[in-house]
């Protein structure tokens, strides 16, 4: 199984999100493009998370150095992002990517994050409730589905808010994986608490 991990905008609590369903499948991870925060990427957040001794943690594609969208990270660096150079990493195991962003975040001046995700990849989108996140669900959703993009679900992030979450549900049809409440903290026993609780519906995509 391949799932691909993206958010309705950013800092939603996609990385979040990848560690717990990496440590649910025991998956390998894979973020294409990192830029910024090179040193806690995401790919070392989601390896501190993770407990099981199955998970590989592929290297990014695309390391840049400025915390911006990829497209001017690359510009900054003097390089331009190319999507052939971005090879999906041989494994046996499930694969679990992480996009950057949005789905229209840009990679480069034609190029997209929703470009990366491949005709045997299902997505999972994450969703966290905020003035105007009803209309970029919507909108992340419709724009998925008009590429004829696979969608294996959704999860919802941070403080609950059922107005929200079920018009985004009853509009769309897609299923929910679950929620990931607003916690204190995060670890690795927390994350293998949701693992633990997300297991069975990840399994069933």
């Amino acid at each position: 199984m391949k799932l691909f991990i993206t958010g309705i905008s950013t800092d939603v609590g996609k990385t979040i999100a990848s560690a717990i369903i990496v440590e649910a499948l025991e998956a390998d991870y894979w973020k294409p493009v990192q830029a910024g925060d090179l040193h806690n990427s995401d790919s070392h957040k989601v390896k501190s998370f993770v407990s099981n001794g199955k998970t590989i943690i592929h290297p990014n594609s695309y390391l840049l150095n400025t915390p911006v969208s990829p497209h001017f990270a690359a510009e900054i660096d003097g390089i331009t992002i190319d999507l052939k150079q971005i090879m999906e990493p041989e494994t046996e195991n499930h694969l679990i990517i992480e996009g950057a962003g949005g789905v229209f975040v840009p990679l480069n001046n034609t190029d997209c994050i929703i470009d990366l995700i491949q005709s045997d990849y299902k997505v999972i989108v994450v969703s966290r409730h905020y003035l105007g996140s009803i209309n970029h669900a919507l909108l992340t959703i419709e724009a998925l589905l008009n590429r004829k993009i696979a969608i294996g679900g959704i999860i919802f992030s941070g403080e609950e808010n059922k107005a929200t979450e079920s018009i985004i549900l009853n509009k769309t049809g897609i299923k929910c994986i679950g929620r990931i409440e607003q916690e204190p903290y995060f670890d690795q026993n927390v994350i293998k608490e949701y693992a633990d609780r997300f297991r069975e519906i990840l399994l069933s995509l």
